[in-house]
């Protein structure tokens, strides 16, 4: 018999103790091994007056576990609640969120009969990096961080799924034709990764071209990466697609730790009255077992499950008269693939899970070299509404100094002076360029602070600044349209 494998468990809100119920006595009836460790998180945490949703003593769990298996929770709205889910993604360093979004044709309802893909988001920063300002009365801020190391891990980690799971080709969505340094750094990465797997196809779509084609034909593609907020999106789309979000699962993998969960949320209208479907969790937890070694447990739940569809037994969300031979609730759907564990489907493809061989990725053998960052100016955000652009740029003109001088301005991100469009509608944010003007002395911070130094004596209220570097001479910020 095989050890049991220690995991914890959150049973979360709305429909969540309903569903994690029937997952649990559907893969425990299977032959799991899991000790379970249960924790509390979500709405009730957070109404204590924790921000975060989540109580120390429950990182203690996961932290000795590793395993986590969570049901939807619900975040109440307003008074500062942080995403429990982007929290336990970032403190666990769970990097990868691996979603597989497949048709069930013809015993779910779907426009695309032969669809089966895997999107691999990234899971811990661009925006949802949290970092927001508001820096005028008008104008609020995100910040998209985009790193080279994140963007490394994740595209790598698509690339080795592809070939675990013999899939024959990773696309990679992005918007770097807007975007260039942010997206463009994604889609260099790619390109440089993609070269170390020969034998795995790769190509590249702008995300919106992309997403339309996903939507229209996803039987041809493969696997998708992409950054963290296309991946959320579309990884939803592509699920409703398949018939149903309520069909998907999802894993949320790290180096050390790991978390399986149903993609929808909470749905508390829908809460104890035995309706849910529990398919996007107990998928959530067959990614688990596979996940854990318990291969042969993840195969069987998966065929009775996907027995029982073929048999017509379907809960509310997906029942169709003309499909569907029986409706029924939360449990009862958990005791129909109870009774078809040991079966395979007929129709449906029969799943035919095999450890997966622990291997080091590969990795290229050259290495990016550091290059040289020189300092060459400074934007500088003023929050500012006492006239035109061309009254701020006589007036900011005179605060240049020796070391830096006004090159020109924009307003959310249209250059504005000199020589701007007067019918260009402008907020109360500006972005003001100065440049190096003696390109035989080297720019330091020292300059930097003179210049504002400057500003704040002309009486401008200046609200952030963000240096100009070149690296190896190639400008590392944007122009202005």
């Amino acid at each position: 018999m095989s050890k049991n494998i220690p995991i914890t468990v959150a049973y979360g809100d709305g429909i969540g103790p309903e569903i994690m119920e029937a997952t649990l006595n559907i893969i425990t009836s299977a032959g799991a091994n899991l000790d379970i460790e249960t924790i509390e998180v979500g709405e009730q945490v957070y109404l204590r007056g924790n921000m975060a949703g989540i109580d120390p003593s429950a990182w203690d769990s996961l932290k000795r576990t590793r395993i986590f298996l969570k049901a939807p929770i619900t975040t109440p709205q307003g008074g500062g609640y942080k995403s429990l889910n982007v929290a336990t993604r970032k403190t666990l360093g769970l990097y990868a969120n691996v979603r597989p979004c497949i048709s069930y044709h013809p015993f779910v309802s779907t426009k695309h009969p032969v669809m089966d893909l895997v999107i691999v988001r990234e899971n811990e920063e661009d925006l949802y990096a949290g970092i927001e300002h508001r820096q005028t009365q008008d104008v609020f801020q995100c910040l998209k961080l985009i790193t080279r190391p994140g963007s490394e891990k994740i595209i790598r980690y698509a690339f080795e799924y592809a070939l675990s799971n013999n899939r024959k080709k990773v696309t990679c969505f992005v918007k770097d034709n807007i975007m260039k340094l942010t997206d463009g750094l994604f889609h260099q990465i790619f390109r440089d990764i993609a070269v170390d797997y020969p034998e795995i196809e790769n190509e590249v779509w702008i995300v919106d071209i992309g997403a339309a084609k996903m939507a229209n034909t996803p039987e041809n593609f493969d696997v998708i990466v992409m950054e963290n907020l296309y991946g959320d999106i579309l990884s939803d789309v592509a699920a409703q697609i398949t018939g149903s979000v309520g069909l998907a699962g999802s894993a949320n993998i790290g180096a050390n730790y790991s978390m399986f969960e149903a993609i929808h949320g909470s749905a508390p209208r829908r809460a104890g009255q035995n309706l849910a479907n529990p398919s996007g969790l107990l998928l959530g937890a067959v990614m688990m077992l596979n996940h854990i070694g318990q291969i042969d447990v993840a195969t069987n739940v998966h065929n009775a499950w996907l027995k029982t569809l073929e048999d017509g037994i379907h809960t509310y969300d997906i029942f169709k008269e003309n499909i569907s031979k029986q409706k029924v609730g939360t449990k009862e759907f958990a005791k129909a693939v109870i009774e078809r564990v040991g079966e395979k489907p007929k129709t449906l493809k029969e799943v035919k899970y095999k450890a997966i061989e622990k291997r080091e990725a590969r990795v290229s053998a050259g290495k990016y070299k550091i290059q040289r960052k020189d300092l060459v100016g400074v934007d500088v955000f003023l929050d500012w509404k006492n006239g035109s652009a061309e009254d701020l740029g006589e007036i900011l003109k005179k605060s240049s100094t020796n070391h830096l001088n006004l090159s020109f301005m924009s307003n959310r991100g249209v250059k504005v002076w000199p020589s701007g469009n007067p019918e260009t509608f402008c907020t109360d944010h500006w972005r003001c360029r100065f440049v190096q003007t003696k390109t035989d002395e080297a720019l330091n911070n020292s300059h930097v602070i003179e210049l504002l130094e400057s500003i704040n004596n002309s009486g401008f209220d200046f609200i952030k600044t963000e240096h100009l570097y070149n690296f190896d001479g190639e400008p590392g910020y944007s122009k202005a349209h």
